[in-house]
């Protein structure tokens, strides 16, 4: 082989080198590169990890808060559910949600709780509008409305309803025996059922439609008994409309006494007319006599001159002017 030969392929192997040393640069680099982005992105991938670990954290946190909540108000609702299965404890239910309505409607002296009448019997509250008494009885009929409501053979939902109806019935004729125009009440009384699930359903369900009496339930209540059924919603706007009839009897009520007050001072002023005219007619009369007396005296100093040549000194006239200017 040949010297040029040799240093041809030398030449051509330094240059082989040379470009696998250019490559393995290259691809060096680019893989320093990719580590790099590597471990930037799996740096930025373990904060973002962190962050959701310690978001994560934090919620369950909050959820457990939560879930105590939940599991204190599942404990307050069972225990609020126990309350109201004893009937004396919801009737106190409902007695204290009705003097909270009348207490957020009315000052304590337009309203009063268990109202007793003459016979010792009391009403759970009533309103004072001017001279009359509204009568107030709260009534929570809830054990049968229940039974309904879980209750899923037919038959003994029909024979629920009407032992509801019976027993709703038989709280109308409750709440009418308070009304006593006799003592001052209205001729009519409300009933206040605290539970508007039972009060919509008299008015749209057909525990509504069961007729009492042949006629529908709520219409036994008023045209029979004289009771209006409220509910919390239903009283609240009553009692706005019986706050703004009580202002407006107020206003009557003091009209009333201002004319009254008014008639007084007439009378009296009348009074003190006379009495002025009176006192005129009697200065009137003084005032004549005193000038008919300095006439007279007048008289007596000219007699007097003529019989002693001597004036008293007597001034009539002035006694007159005197008087005139009195008059």
């Amino acid at each position: 082989m040949e010297l040029y030969q040799i240093v041809i392929i030398f030449l051509f192997i330094i240059l082989a080198i040379a470009l696998i040393l250019k490559e393995l640069s290259a691809i060096r680099k680019e893989v320093g590169e990719n580590i790099w982005k590597t471990a930037e992105m799996n740096q930025r991938q373990f904060a973002e990890s962190n962050r959701t670990i310690k978001e994560v954290s934090e919620r369950l946190v909050k959820l457990d808060e939560t879930n105590k909540q939940v599991l204190d108000f599942s404990t307050q609702l069972e225990a609020l559910q126990d309350t109201l299965k004893n009937p004396k404890h919801r009737g106190l239910l409902g007695e204290y949600y009705l003097e909270t309505l009348l207490k957020n409607s009315f000052s304590p002296k337009h309203y009063k709780i268990q109202y007793s009448f003459k016979d010792g019997k009391t009403v759970d509250a009533v309103i004072f509008l001017g001279e009359k008494i509204i009568p107030i009885d709260s009534k929570f009929s809830l054990e049968t409305y229940n039974q309904i409501s879980e209750e899923k053979d037919s038959f003994r939902i029909a024979i629920l309803e009407k032992q509801f109806v019976a027993d709703l019935k038989k709280r109308i004729d409750e709440a009418s025996k308070y009304i006593r125009p006799e003592e001052g009440t209205t001729d009519f009384a409300f009933m206040f059922i605290p539970a508007e699930g039972i009060y919509y359903d008299l008015l749209v369900n057909k525990i509504g439609t069961i007729k009492a009496n042949t006629r529908d339930l709520l219409d036994y209540a008023v045209h029979e008994r004289n009771v209006h059924i409220v509910s919390p919603t239903t009283f609240y706007v009553t009692l706005q409309s019986l706050l703004q009839g009580m202002r407006a009897y107020q206003v009557q009520e003091q009209t009333k006494e201002i004319i009254q007050n008014v008639s007084v001072l007439s009378k009296h002023i009348k009074a003190y007319e006379e009495y002025m005219n009176r006192l005129g007619n009697q200065l009137a009369t003084g005032v004549r006599t005193y000038n008919a007396a300095a006439k007279e005296l007048n008289k007596i100093d000219k007699d007097v001159l003529k019989l002693t040549g001597e004036s008293e000194g007597i001034d009539a006239y002035k006694i007159e002017e005197d008087v005139k200017n009195i008059d």
